[in-house]
């Protein structure tokens, strides 16, 4: 039979949507069943491109946004992970575990701060589980807030004794925040455990045998987490700043967020006058902690040397408030006055610095 042109465009019409509504029915379910099977197969790419297509077909879709993040953050896309994570935390009542992919995200991306944020959250309300405690604590060590990261972990050691994970972050922790055979001889039971290199890690109050430890260890294992930037400060503190500089060059390569390997090669740096790089390490160490009195001297020296003398005087201040005991930073902040011709507040720094250096005197040199 030949229908009329009207009906044969409208039977046309019902032929296609007849073909179409089913395809548009099932779609977004195979997306979804596609994008996980490449996903579990390690076919990243092509899980990111069906995730992202099914989201354009039902953008509130939380588990789908998760999925995207981790297939992104595996791919090294972090900033693009960390997004789907943020659209994500809202729409979700228990947040614990997009928290923690986000934390992780920005731990793999560097942003050691925002990850630290992310982590101290999650330890808030999970103060028990050792794998946040480790990562937090991992964060400060590698920030320079070893201190707190010892306090913390400390408190959970009795339950967490036999995790190797948790001790070397421990004893890392105790060496940065000055507990440095307390850390040692944790590392070196972790050692004699495992049985890996980190035995060589010892008593860093003998920096030459901690030298000769680290180098061997070096060799050993060249792959220990921070073993460029230890054996580093144990050749810094032997005054073989040529060979230490290396050695912090290569911790960056392999950490740029090391806070310990950018404030050690920013001093030595600034000691040889290459001031403009010097600035570019001390500048990363205080982004990385800017609580670090260590960190607020080196650059007041480094303003001090370049003639910025109010920058000076105001980081030396800042030092000698935190640390009032430290010699060093008073006599940097007399000469500094003197500079800016405040003969006042120079001479009271000089008495400072003379009671200070008469208690040391008076306790003798320190003990081994």
């Amino acid at each position: 039979m030949r229908y009329p042109w009207a009906v044969r465009r409208l039977l046309l019409f019902l032929l296609l949507y007849a073909s179409f509504a089913p395809a548009q029915q099932v779609q977004p379910d195979r997306l979804l069943s596609d994008a996980i099977e490449a996903q579990q197969r390690g076919d990243l790419p092509t899980a990111i491109r069906d995730y992202e297509e099914l989201l354009k077909l039902k953008p509130d879709m939380v588990e789908v946004r998760v999925n995207l993040g981790a297939a992104l953050a595996d791919s090294g896309r972090f900033d693009d992970a960390i997004a789907q994570y943020r659209l994500a935390l809202p729409k979700v009542p228990d947040k614990n575990p997009i928290r923690l992919n986000l934390g992780l995200a920005y731990y793999k991306k560097g942003d050691l701060a925002s990850a630290a944020h992310e982590f101290e959250e999650l330890h808030t309300v999970q103060p028990e589980d050792a794998k946040i405690a480790i990562l937090l604590g991992d964060c400060e060590v590698r920030s320079g807030r070893g201190a707190e990261a010892a306090a913390m972990l400390t408190s959970m050691e009795a339950a967490n004794s036999a995790n190797p994970d948790f001790e070397y972050v421990l004893g890392t922790a105790l060496l940065q925040s000055g507990k440095r055979r307390e850390g040692a001889q944790k590392l070196s039971t972790l050692a004699e455990q495992t049985h890996n290199a980190d035995a060589y890690l010892l008593d860093l109050n003998d920096f030459e045998h901690a030298r000769t430890n680290l180098e061997a260890a070096l060799q050993l294992k060249p792959d220990l987490p921070h073993i460029y930037t230890l054996t580093g400060m144990a050749r810094d503190q032997t005054g073989d700043q040529a060979a230490a500089e290396p050695a912090f060059r290569e911790a960056l390569r392999q950490d740029p967020n090391d806070f310990n390997a950018n404030l050690y090669l920013g001093s030595i740096l600034y000691k040889r006058r290459s001031m403009d790089e010097a600035k570019q390490y001390l500048d990363r160490a205080l982004q990385l902690n800017p609580t670090s009195s260590m960190a607020r001297y080196e650059d007041a020296m480094w303003n001090s040397t370049s003639g910025h003398y109010e920058d000076a005087a105001k980081g030396l201040e800042d030092v000698t408030r935190t640390d009032p005991n430290w010699l060093e930073p008073h006599i940097e902040l007399a000469n500094v006055y003197y500079r800016l011709h405040r003969p006042q507040d120079g001479a009271k720094e000089r008495q400072t610095v003379a009671r200070l250096t008469a208690q040391q005197q008076s306790k003798g040199p320190p003990a081994p």
